[in-house]
Formats: C-alpha cells, structure tokens, sequence
C-alpha cells in the first residue's frame, strides 16, 4: 500500500468522483481507477460504490478514510520537520484578505514568516469575503481572512478567529457625541454609505435592519472603508463600517458611534480541510499557534 494510492484514495473519497480527483491530482482519470481498483484488490472489499453521477464510499472504503487520512498526514509532517530543519522549505503560499487587517496581527506573522522561510513566495490578493471563500473551498487559494458569514462556513473549511468586530455608524465630526449611540431605525432614515452586496460584511448589516423591522437603502455602496469616509467627510450621508478599520482611528474630520443594536461579527482565518495541506500552509498555521497574541489599542487582539 503506496502513499500516492491512498493520496488517490482520499481524493476520490473528497470529490465523490474520478474525473475530479484526476485533475486535483494533476494526473489522468486512468491512473487514478487502475490504483483505486488494486488497492480494492489488495484489501479484498470494494472501497466505492460506483453511481451514474458520482462515487460514494462503501462501508469498508469509510472504515479505510480515517487511516489513509492519518497516513497522509504523518508522512507530510515528517516532510515538514525536516524540511524547517534544513531551512529548505520552498514553494508558494496564496493568501487572500479583505481590507482592515493593518492592525491586526497577519502583518506580523507575515514577517516572522519570511524570515523563517524565505524559499517560499507569499502571494497576496484582496477581495470580498464570499469571493474569497469560495477560491479556498475550491483549492485557488490556500487561505483567506474574510468575515465569517452568518450562516457559518461549510464542513470542509478550517477555520480560527482573526479577531471580534462590530458595525459602527460613521458621522461628520460634531453631529453627534461619539458615546451616543445611534438606533438602526435612526440610521435607515439617513443616506446610507457601507458595503455592496458582493460584501460578506453587507449580510450582517441586512440581517440586523430586517431583524428590527427595517430596509437597508443603500445610497453609495463601496467596499473601501477609505471611501466611506471621504463621502462622509463630504456630507453624503452616514457610513455603516467594521470599527476594526484603521481607517477609523485618526480622522479629526468624522464621529464614530456605536449601533443599537449593536451588528457583531468576526473576521476569521480560513483554509480548506484536507490531509493534503499543502507545506506552506501548514507552517504558517504552525506559527499562528506558536506566537502568541498582542493586544490592540481598541481592545482587540491582533
């Protein structure tokens, strides 16, 4: 019994089909059933059932998924240790992030993570949190930093919490004390400024204005905190904004108040669960245990 069988194994198993597995595994689809079948021959049992639209595990192939997944997983652990022990641990590493972690504690383990392995390219890429879920479930990229969709994130993604974040209402300085907060119903009788529907940030703000009765007009609709805040400054209207933007913190120009109620949320770090991690990720998920958390100036931790 071959590593590369059971990587084929658990492939098949994940995709719930051949043809998938194939191009996951960069080989042709015949390779891939001539190694499931000698492994079924060699164990004595069929590992799938074979349906007209996809392949399902039999009672022996779910018996057999738990072991090949740890096998994998050992082999590539012991890849890792001596790759980091020789300092040779090369590659890329795909991260994708929406906006407002300057303050957060990814720059910093961006930079501890150059030093430790400079052989391996970080590519960095921004878009909206659905956007970006989407490119991790799909194997486009390795991880993501997106807000957590209300919904939740499906079974196969992995995820640890970046930080706690909550909606405030942004205002042009001296409309309003900053420790007053605004009510929603308030909030919906101004012109609107905050995240398009591409956003996984907009959700939250939907769902709480429908939770108190209330449509969420939109006026100007942009993802770029910086934006929001100009328009503000320009007297558009108000913006509804994640208070962990930086953005926020040094503008004389503006007011930031508090909602009522408030619209919490999380930006969370994400990749996709499987026993073939890719090396990379799994030294940057290394470091995320390994260096501790620093406190924030507004109380997070970055």
């Amino acid at each position: 019994m071959e590593l590369r069988t059971l990587e084929y194994f658990v492939a098949v198993a994940e995709e719930g089909s051949f043809t998938k597995a194939a191009a996951r595994c960069h080989v042709v689809q015949p390779a891939i059933s001539q190694q499931i079948q000698a492994l079924e021959k060699e164990l004595g049992e069929p590992l799938f059932e074979r349906l007209p639209r996809q392949v399902v595990l039999t009672s022996g192939g779910a018996a057999l998924l738990p072991h090949a997944r740890a096998c994998l997983a050992a082999a590539a652990a012991a890849t890792l240790e001596f790759a980091e022990r020789s300092g040779l641990l090369s590659g890329s590493f795909a991260l994708g992030s929406v906006g407002g972690l300057d303050g957060t504690r990814i720059p910093r383990l961006l930079g501890e993570y150059h030093r430790r392995y400079p052989g391996v390219s970080v590519r960095l890429s921004g878009a909206s949190s659905p956007s970006l879920l989407a490119k991790v479930r799909d194997g486009e990229i390795d991880a993501a930093v997106i807000a957590a969709p209300p919904e939740g994130l499906p079974a196969a993604i992995g995820s640890r919490v970046l930080l706690e974040d909550r909606i405030v209402a942004v205002l042009i300085a001296g409309s309003r004390a900053a420790n007053s907060p605004m009510p929603l119903a308030e909030a919906a009788r101004h012109p609107v400024i905050s995240y398009g529907p591409d956003s996984g940030v907009h959700a939250f703000i939907r769902d709480a204005f429908v939770a108190q009765g209330l449509r969420l007009d939109i006026a100007h609709a942009t993802n770029d905190v910086a934006l929001q805040v100009a328009l503000v400054t320009e007297r558009v209207g108000i913006a509804l904004t994640s208070h962990a933007s930086p953005v926020l913190g040094s503008d004389p120009r503006i007011v930031v108040v508090p909602l009522e109620p408030a619209i919490q949320l999380r930006k969370v770090f994400v990749w996709r669960l499987s026993a073939q991690s890719r090396a990379p990720l799994r030294a940057f998920l290394g470091l995320w245990t390994e260096l501790p958390d620093r406190p924030t100036g507004d109380g997070n931790t970055a």
